[in-house]
């Protein structure tokens, strides 16, 4: 990968997107995948809630600063 690359991926703009699509993504797929837990007081899967959170993160950031890298924007 290249440093251009990086910083976009860095970038304020880039990070707080990602963060907000993770952050709902996340959110869903851990209803989905952990919702019976949740609900009945069961053990909860913990790397599995931060993987829920990190995949959404790491697919928005590369394809945002893909775009921008693309349209030579950032």
């Amino acid at each position: 990968m290249r440093p251009r690359f990086l910083t976009l991926v860095a970038s304020r703009a880039v990070v707080a997107n990602a963060s907000k699509i993770s952050l709902v993504v996340g959110s869903c797929l851990n209803l989905i995948n952990q919702g019976e837990a949740v609900w009945n007081g069961s053990e909860i899967d913990w790397p599995r809630i931060v993987l829920n959170f990190a995949v959404p993160y790491l697919v928005a950031s590369y394809s945002a600063a893909k775009a921008l890298q693309r349209s030579g924007g950032g």
